[in-house]
């Protein structure tokens, strides 16, 4: 897919290029309604939505009373009238009331009907730590969603794909999760203004290419692993950053091509490495590769411990050092 309009690049933060993925989709289709808490007069507490309400007026971008579960259930109700809820769960941590909508209602919907019903819907969440945010504010549960079948994940790393991949994500007859980095938000970075998107939505993308090791990350963690690749380069050590974008459904073929080219792979995630998508994609790839591999894929993640409080935050994420510890070691065998 190509992106030219013959228009220039515009230079925006992630935050301003989401606002804008959504400003385009409610500008395309009436059917379009955002829900959630403090998301209309105020914007959202990152300021995602700042300027909907005035532009599209309180029916189209609803303040919703502080009740995860309600607005879920609400968002079902809709989707099933016609309408594309785009639902915001304020943080990471506050979805676990909205739980039981989600995996009993939304994911099943589809499929309990034998196909007649369709969930259209976004549940867009601001994930991930970095930010100096007291507990339930940093997590990384994108997990117990990516486990669940009938949802579509997703996670954007780039101004470019947050504007891109929201409107993908509303325009899915599926139910989307949409997990946004939140320490992120404020980074800029070019988004091309065309017609149409430069990648499908679940499309895995190298973004940078290399021989010698393959490092998988999506979400924040996609700039860690870019730092991690050019500081490698200086020693002379080639690193493969592939930005998985999508959680579920995974771009296999993508993943291993660049690994049976490299014979290493590495998955780096803020989540904790127990159970998580680095344990799925270390399975698939030693399944699928196996004669490939030169040395065992590799995890870098958060420790199996709880979210700590903020001054410990940075023990606990996984940083440059760790990645390259993982090169190292990969390196070795």
């Amino acid at each position: 897919m190509s992106a030219s309009s013959g228009a220039a690049p515009q230079k925006m933060t992630i935050a301003k290029a989401l606002n804008a993925g959504m400003r385009a989709a409610m500008e395309a289709d009436s059917k379009v309604v955002l829900l959630g808490e403090d998301i209309g007069k105020l914007g959202g507490v990152f300021r995602i939505t700042e300027g909907l309400q005035k532009d599209f007026g309180e029916d189209r971008v609803i303040d919703t009373p502080l009740a995860e579960s309600g607005i879920m259930g609400t968002a079902v109700g809709l989707a099933l009238r016609g309408y594309r809820p785009v639902v915001e769960i304020q943080f990471d941590g506050f979805v676990y009331p909205a739980f039981d909508q989600i995996i009993s209602q939304v994911s099943k919907m589809h499929y309990r009907s034998q196909g007649h019903l369709k969930l259209p819907m976004v549940i867009r969440i601001p994930y991930g730590g970095g930010i100096g945010a007291v507990e339930h504010h940093s997590e990384s549960n994108e997990a117990y969603f990516a486990h669940t079948a009938g949802l579509r994940v997703v996670t954007c790393s780039s101004a470019e794909d947050g504007y891109w991949m929201m409107q993908q994500a509303i325009a899915s007859d599926d139910p989307v999760v949409f997990y946004e980095p939140k320490r992120r938000y404020h980074e800029r970075g070019e988004v091309e203004l065309g017609e149409s998107a430069p990648h499908g939505l679940h499309d895995a993308v190298v973004r940078a290419e290399g021989s010698d090791v393959t490092l998988l990350a999506y979400g924040p963690m996609v700039k860690t692993a870019m730092i991690a690749a050019q500081s490698a380069e200086a020693e002379g050590t080639s690193i493969e950053v592939i930005d998985l974008r999508s959680l579920s459904p995974l771009d296999l073929p993508v993943i291993l091509e660049s690994v049976k080219k490299t014979g290493r792979a590495i998955v780096a995630h803020e989540a904790q490495t127990f159970l998580g998508m680095g344990a799925e994609l270390a399975a698939m790839i030693q399944h699928e590769s196996f004669y490939h591999l030169e040395a065992p894929v590799i995890r870098v993640g958060g420790y199996n411990i709880p979210y700590p409080p903020s001054r410990h935050e940075e023990v606990f994420l996984p940083d440059l050092d760790r990645v390259l510890d993982a090169v190292d070691r990969s390196l070795a065998y």
